[in-house]
C-alpha cells in the first residue's frame, strides 16, 4: 500500500503531517495515498540499492564508495537513480 509520505506531491511538514500539492490540504503522512499519487524516487526504489543486515539500512551500489543509505532517502538529484524494475 502506497502512503502519501511516498508520493512526489507530498511536502512534510512535520514527522506525522504534510501538504499535498494537488489538494492544497493538511494530510497524514502515513495516510493511504490517493489517485494523483505519484511515487517519489526513493533509494529503495533504486536498482542500485541492496537492503543491508539492518532494516532502515542499506548500501548504493552506484557508488565506488559504496556508501550506507537509508532506504526512504529521496533520491530526486541523483544520478545514478534508475527505477528497480518490478
Amino acid at each position: 500500500m502506497s502512503k502519501h509520505l511516498d508520493c512526489r506531491n507530498f511536502a512534510p511538514v512535520d514527522v506525522a503531517k504534510g501538504i499535498c500539492h494537488i489538494r492544497k490540504e493538511i494530510i497524514l503522512a502515513d495516510g493511504k495515498s490517493c489517485e494523483f499519487f505519484e511515487k517519489l524516487p526513493k533509494c529503495k526504489h533504486c536498482a542500485h540499492y541492496t537492503r543491508g543486515e539492518k532494516e532502515y539500512l542499506g548500501v548504493c551500489e552506484a557508488e565506488k564508495a559504496r556508501p550506507i543509505t537509508y532506504p526512504d532517502l529521496a533520491s530526486v538529484t541523483c544520478e545514478s537513480f534508475a527505477w528497480r524494475e518490478a
